[in-house]
């Protein structure tokens, strides 16, 4: 399949001009239905600016927009019927290829942030550094370019939109009440947290971030459903999400970025090697600050939540 004969609009995958849009008092699958709409525009809107590479911040957006979709199905995907979970399936293998771009793009920008403070005589091994970097990303973007070319996505595309229409619900799960769904994700996060030992794995920092970015999905969902209190509280518990996620984000990628520079260190020569070097330690102190911080995170997450439910 050409990129030419794949769906490039809203009205090319049968969605309505303007975004669907919920109000409170409308029943949770409509508010799924409008969230998803909106996510596959984005999708949509962010796909140019990812294949161009212009911008590393479309197909960061386009990323985080097929991540909202895949939390949504997860959450909800029963009150939109039973193609729910193939199309979550579905938007995981394309957000593998998403996700290996972005991580290259991650990696290479802060490198070349902490080799622009390094010395005039490390700035030409610090960029040789980069440039083997920029070599693995150019190989995950033509691996992207095929995915986002082919037919498996177009047909992802449309079955995403056909969720956005369905009307085959069952009139007990119009009922369901998307801000008392908080409970659950809120729920594992804090089982998640309280299972940790004092000093967790690098591993389960990351899964405890993947929990937090599920509880934050699932708020910005609920936040549309609720009236102006509870979605004030909602709106608090979203910022303490997105705090907790930045904490632990921030030692997500200082680990992986000290791995790829031990990495380095086994095979580059003397100036480069020097230059990973310095930088694996950067990193490690940047996770130990990540470390030290991320319970007080967590505490504001867990109040937030609380405060939503009393």
């Amino acid at each position: 399949m050409t990129t030419e004969s794949l769906p490039r609009t809203p009205a090319e995958l049968g969605l309505p001009e303007l975004p669907v849009e919920a109000r409170p008092a409308d029943p949770a699958v409509h508010h799924v239905r409008a969230k998803l709409d909106r996510e596959i525009r984005a999708l949509l809107a962010y796909e140019p600016g990812t294949r161009s590479g212009a911008d590393p911040e479309d197909l960061h957006q386009m990323r985080v927009a097929l991540r909202r979709m895949r939390s949504v199905l997860k959450l909800s995907g029963a009150l939109v019927g039973d193609g729910a979970e193939p199309v979550r399936a579905e938007l995981g293998w394309l957000g593998q290829s998403l996700g290996e771009v972005r991580d290259h793009d991650v990696l290479i920008g802060h490198l070349r942030e902490v080799i622009a403070d390094f010395e005039v005589r490390d700035q030409a091994p610090g960029r040789r550094l980069v440039s083997l970097f920029v070599t693995e990303r150019a190989g995950a973007k033509r691996r992207l370019i095929r995915a986002l070319s082919s037919a498996r996505y177009s047909t992802l595309l449309r079955e995403v939109s056909l969720l956005t229409r369905d009307r085959s619900v069952a009139a007990t799960e119009e009922q369901h009440d998307l801000v008392a769904g908080l409970a659950k994700p809120h729920r594992k996060l804090a089982k998640a947290v309280r299972a940790l030992p004092a000093d967790p794995p690098d591993d389960d920092l990351h899964a405890l971030r993947i929990h937090g970015k599920k509880l934050r999905y699932a708020a910005e969902l609920a936040q549309t459903s609720a009236k102006k209190k509870r979605a004030k509280r909602i709106k608090k518990l979203i910022k303490a999400t997105r705090d907790f996620q930045t904490v632990l984000g921030d030692h997500q990628d200082a680990v992986i970025a000290a791995e790829r520079m031990r990495t380095v260190l086994e095979t580059a020569d003397g100036e480069v090697g020097f230059v990973a070097g310095r930088i694996a330690e950067r990193e490690l102190a940047r996770r130990a600050e990540a470390r030290a911080t991320w319970r007080t995170s967590w505490a504001a997450v867990d109040d937030a939540a609380q405060a939503l439910h009393a």
